[in-house]
């Protein structure tokens, strides 16, 4: 392998890494925006429950995508249906995926960081499609959520009736907005700290 290709799959890797370094901060940081909207949102009204017994249920739903080995999808306070427990599985993998891509990319990068040059225009391409995508979802959300699930499901069960699955009714748009906008606060921020970096 020459030092061009070398160089290319560094800076591949150091894309994945950015990419799913963006989404694991905001995976972690979900707990503190759930509990700023608790209050904010009346999330505690909507469910007739308090916020304490609220965030403890985010917490299980927390525990059971982030826990590789936790089985059951199950919540004190909320009923679930197949579907949504079909739900939860599809994401959990999806959040394995990540982390598994997030901690080998990291290990890698690590190692090689002093060694290999990169490409750095690559980030500032990899910006732009950012900012096209966060255009996008500040034009029309509900149709930028509908594509993103679509996308990374290939099933409806994200469609949740709230009849069925009532935790959807404490996980409005505001929240995923929210996590949508630091992710790409995130991911914007250092792949245009890549494109500028020299280093």
């Amino acid at each position: 392998m020459s030092n061009s290709q070398r160089d290319a799959v560094y800076t591949i890797i150091l894309a994945l890494f950015i990419f799913t370094f963006s989404i694991t901060v905001t995976i972690f940081a979900s707990y503190a925006i759930f509990r700023f909207d608790i209050p904010h949102y009346f999330l505690d009204q909507e469910a007739n429950m308090s916020g304490q017994k609220l965030m403890h249920n985010y917490n299980q739903m927390m525990n059971y995508l982030l826990n590789p080995f936790s089985g059951q999808f199950h919540l004190d306070d909320f009923r679930s249906s197949y579907n949504g427990r079909v739900h939860f599985a599809d994401c959990k993998k999806l959040f394995m995926l990540n982390f598994s891509v997030f901690i080998l990319s990291g290990v890698y990068v690590w190692f090689r960081r002093k060694k290999r040059a990169y490409f750095n225009r690559t980030f500032l391409y990899i910006a732009i499609v950012g900012i096209i995508l966060v255009v996008l979802m500040a034009i029309d959300f509900d149709d930028f959520f509908i594509v993103f699930h679509k996308i990374l499901f290939r099933n409806n069960d994200w469609l949740f009736d709230p009849a069925l699955d009532p935790i959807i009714n404490v996980l409005p748009d505001e929240f995923f907005v929210q996590c949508f906008v630091l992710f790409f606060i995130l991911f914007e921020g250092l792949n245009l700290y890549k494109f500028f970096s020299k280093k």
